[in-house]
């Protein structure tokens, strides 16, 4: 006989026990960061902070580089605040115009990169404190957060910043970074710093842009030198607008289609990109097709570059195709986004509000979609075949040979042309050397064309773009012919001449 034990509608218990999480939980917070994202989260706080400056600095060592720098002019905390913002999971109240949201950013972004992060901060009235935090190799024992020495943290803070912080700002320090390569080799050091900035920099400017071109905030890179003392120059983050063209591929365009339903409104400001474009703002951080779709933003912070989200299917027809969509009243129920902010998940009523939406001359989204498709066709078949030439090898940076790729046709049996510098015995500026397919720069005015500045295998790309544009058809053909060589004359004068003005 089968026992039926009756169903009960409660659960009941026998009162409660303390489960505090597992240390080692610190360890694994973070992971679907990436350098960009985690300094993107680092610099909402900073923001939050009402800072209108922040620096990141590289710090290397003995040609290695060890730690990093976030530093920050805003109103800075006392002990009581850093204690909060130190606390894992800890959720401060946020007021209407923050950034944060999750009280984890500071520990998920840094965790995400290094081993050990610091924070030193000093509020106005109150004395420099510090916190640190380190995951140690065999697991943290208990959630013990080590207390800085208020000497050590006033002295951090007064360091050569280039931000002035006066009365209050925050330095947060990231020691034992695993993002950084394990290797001394000055070639591949620079490679990365080169690579990281590069990167950080377009993805701070993209999330950022609304910020820096209305002056709300500077952020800029620069990278010190322990064993030297040298700091490299500052290296300043532009604004990377994904609309940011400078006409429309309609007339009309932008056009703001809205949707409303049992209280529900949202707006979809609907842009046209012209056709063929190489602007970097609709290059953006690769291909445009990965780029069409919508941008979600939240308190004029951009959480989301592109995708369509149920609205249309991707399409290369519609790469001309970006969308803004404000997320500042947060419509209840609509939207959702992660902790790293780099993605929002909308809810099932979105696809079906934004069929609602229409302009006020009537468009809707199927008609638009309809309108960027057109005028993708139409400018493919307005764009001239551009003339092949020979493609830059080493010396560019990644991101310019590939815009360059895909820009100009390759010239078919050529090898690409590397430049590079080297030491002439004379003070001509530059050199044409078919046989090793190189252009080489005289090394006597690097220093004065660096400013001071780092220098590196992709370094100065303004100038070798421009001489890669003048020069690149010589290394053409067989043979040099009488008109290259009169040309590879003049320039040489030419150049040469400005060269020795600019050095004296």
């Amino acid at each position: 006989m089968e026992l039926v034990v009756e169903w009960s509608r409660t659960v009941p218990t026998n009162g409660s026990i303390e489960l505090p999480p597992d240390p080692r939980a610190l360890d694994s917070i973070g992971r679907n960061h990436s350098l960009p994202t985690a300094l993107a989260d680092l610099v909402d706080n900073s923001i939050d902070a009402g800072a209108t400056q922040v620096l990141i600095r590289l710090v290397k060592v003995e040609e290695r580089l060890t730690s990093l720098y976030v530093v920050d002019n805003g109103r800075g905390m006392s002990a009581d605040v850093i204690d909060s913002a130190m606390t894992v999971g800890g959720r401060r109240k946020y007021e209407d115009g923050d950034l944060g949201h999750f009280g984890l950013g500071l520990k998920a972004a840094s965790f995400s990169q290094a081993r050990c992060l610091t924070v030193m901060s000093k509020a106005s009235t109150h004395e420099a404190v510090g916190r640190r935090w380190r995951l140690e190799d065999s697991g943290q024992r208990s959630f013990a957060c080590d207390v800085v020495s208020g000497d050590f943290a006033r002295s951090e803070l007064e360091r050569n910043w280039r931000i002035q912080l006066s009365d209050s700002g925050t330095v947060v320090r990231w020691d034992d970074v695993v993002a950084f390569p394990v290797t001394q080799d000055p070639r591949r050091v620079d490679e990365f710093i080169d690579h990281a900035i590069t990167n950080t920099c377009q993805h701070i400017g993209m999330i950022f842009h609304r910020f820096i071109e209305q002056d709300r905030i500077n952020v800029e890179f620069d990278v010190y030198e322990v064993d030297t003392g040298f700091i490299g120059p500052p290296i300043p983050v532009t604004p990377l607008n994904p609309f940011g063209y400078a006409f429309p591929g309609r007339p009309g365009f932008p056009k703001i289609l809205t949707a409303e339903e049992n209280g529900l409104k949202l707006d979809f400001r609907c842009h046209l990109w012209p056709g063929q474009s190489a602007n970097p703002s609709f290059q953006l951080t690769g291909n445009p097709v990965n780029h069409q779709g919508l941008y979600f933003y939240r308190r004029d912070r951009l959480l989301q570059a592109g995708g369509w989200e149920g609205v249309h299917a991707p399409n290369p027809k519609l790469r001309l195709a970006r969308v803004e969509v404000d997320l500042d009243s947060d419509v209840a129920g609509l939207f959702r986004m992660n902790p790293e902010k780099s993605r929002v998940n909308v809810g099932p009523e979105f696809a079906r509000l934004a069929a609602l939406a229409r302009s006020t001359d009537g468009l809707s989204l199927d008609e638009y979609f309809d309108l960027a498709e057109t005028v993708h066709t139409e400018s493919r078949k307005r764009s001239t075949k551009r003339t092949a030439m020979v493609h830059p090898g080493a010396g560019l940076p990644p991101r310019l040979r590939e815009l360059i790729k895909r820009e100009i046709p390759e010239k078919a049996g050529e090898e690409p042309i590397d430049i590079r510098w080297d030491m002439f015995a004379d003070d001509l500026f530059f050199r044409v050397d078919r046989d090793q397919r190189t252009l080489w720069l005289n090394k006597r005015y690097r220093k004065m064309l660096l400013g001071g500045k780092h220098g590196g295998l992709n370094d100065l790309p303004l100038l070798k773009s421009l001489l890669y544009l003048v020069v690149s058809n010589v290394f053409e053909g067989n043979h040099l012919g009488p008109k290259d060589k009169d040309n590879i004359a003049l320039w040489q004068t030419i150049l040469t001449t400005a060269a020795r003005a600019e050095r004296q």
